[in-house]
């Protein structure tokens, strides 16, 4: 999840129309158990508000009360499975990255902070229990970070595959909504036909005129069901390929057939498209740079990751080989070729790293700097200023095929961390 709308989200829950939280919601009986530990009957009524106040929000009509429940205890169920993971690293988020962060949101709807918490005073709102609900957030955020997006990796043969498979739908961006029905790997031929069979129906109704969004937000199981499963605005090579194929044959307003993938069956909306130029624009900063990377794990904390790093940076001023250091120390992909990167360009890289980089002289060695992937030490080569057309839709394509896989890998590894768990639903939970 972008942590911007991760932010704007959490916002729109503090600040929406919506019984206070002191409001009785009945008995505090145990709901679901997550392994050792119990989500409340309240916990799971306050979270269906926030998500009726979301579609309410946005002109949704809302499922069922029994559909509300089913899908927050289940994203509930996620969130504590993915906490209890992150106490098991020992990772936490503390007061003081909570207060950056509602700094943060308050900035991205141009409020002071005192402001932001006087609204939220003003509409009866715990602020206390949007704390912690923000530091959950962060920490699944932190989380996704560490586990998924360190690991993608996009090769040049990848983005070779993207240009050459595009076609017609180079330089085109969609406007998308999904329905998903979930197949799991398991699934035996019954289940898969019974999910063919749900997914059946369901088009049948879109096509004699039913709401897209509302049937998103009642029967998908995908990530943005609670958006009505608007997906915005998509460059092709966001989507998987089997997605394009069927979308090119669309106009705006359009149903998809059914699609088959490796995560289930899905329908898609095409709502709008749009060209986007394939020139390159004017020409942009561009840096050769190699690094040193060292992952943060259980095995190597990050103080002891950034002492490491430390030790590079003397090392190196005092003349030792980068390359050679490289090959010996770092732990990313690109150590065999002593840390080198290649031309980057900018969003080739994560803000952290970029923003460092940007600010090296040619020849020059940074601090350790720190990003999702660990602490790296950064040394610039070159520096330029110059877009070749093709270069930068490579570039495009790197980040936007980095994306997507995070994206899936992400979704993966939620779904797995779901099947691990242990999972005893009490009363009529569900």
């Amino acid at each position: 999840m972008n942590p911007k709308k991760l932010l704007i989200a959490s916002l729109s829950l503090l600040l929406v129309s919506a019984p206070t939280w002191g409001q009785s919601l009945g008995l505090d009986r145990i709901a679901v158990v997550v392994n050792n530990e119990a989500i409340t009957d309240l916990e799971v009524k306050q979270r269906m508000v926030q998500a009726r106040s979301m579609l309410a929000e946005r002109g949704i009509a809302a499922p069922s009360e029994d559909v509300v429940r089913r899908q927050v205890i289940e994203q509930m169920v996620v969130e504590r499975a993915g906490q209890q993971l992150a106490k098991e690293m020992n990772m936490r988020v503390d007061d003081a990255a909570v207060d950056r962060a509602i700094d943060q949101i308050a900035r991205n709807n141009q409020l002071e902070r005192d402001e932001l918490l006087r609204r939220a005073a003003s509409q009866g709102r715990d602020l206390s229990s949007f704390r912690e609900g923000l530091r959950s957030e962060m920490l699944m955020q932190r989380l996704r970070e560490r586990e998924v997006d360190a690991r993608v990796q996009v090769s040049e043969a990848d983005v070779d595959a993207v240009l050459s498979s595009l076609g017609a739908s180079a330089n085109t961006e969609y406007q998308l909504a999904q329905i998903l029905i979930r197949v799991p790997e398991s699934a035996s031929p019954e289940q898969t036909e019974k999910a063919r069979a749900r997914i059946t129906g369901l088009r049948q109704q879109l096509a004699t005129g039913a709401n897209f969004a509302q049937l998103a937000a009642g029967n998908s199981e995908a990530p943005e069901a609670s958006a009505g499963g608007d997906l915005g605005w998509r460059a092709a090579e966001r989507l998987p390929t089997l997605f394009v194929r069927e979308i090119e044959k669309l106009k705006p307003g359009q149903l998809s057939q059914v699609i088959r993938s490796a995560a289930g069956f899905h329908l898609l909306r095409l709502n709008d498209q749009r060209q986007v130029s394939a020139v390159a624009g004017p020409p942009v900063a561009q840096w050769r740079a190699r690094h040193i990377l060292f992952r943060v794990s259980e095995s190597l904390p990050e103080a002891e990751a950034t002492r490491r790093a430390q030790d590079m940076v003397t090392r190196l001023k005092a003349g030792e080989d980068f390359a050679e250091l490289a090959k010996k120390h770092s732990a990313d992909g690109s150590a065999a070729k002593g840390g080198d990167l290649g031309w980057l360009l900018p969003g080739d890289t994560v803000p952290e790293f970029e923003r460092a980089m940007s600010r090296l002289e040619a020849k020059e060695v940074s601090d350790p700097v720190r990003s999702p992937f660990g602490i790296h030490v950064i040394q610039v080569l070159e520096k330029r200023t110059d877009v070749p057309p093709i270069e930068r839709q490579r570039a495009q394509i790197r980040q936007a095929l980095r994306e997507r896989k995070a994206e899936e890998a992400y979704d993966s590894w939620l779904q797995e961390l779901r099947d691990r768990a242990y999972v005893e639903y009490r009363g009529d939970s569900l």
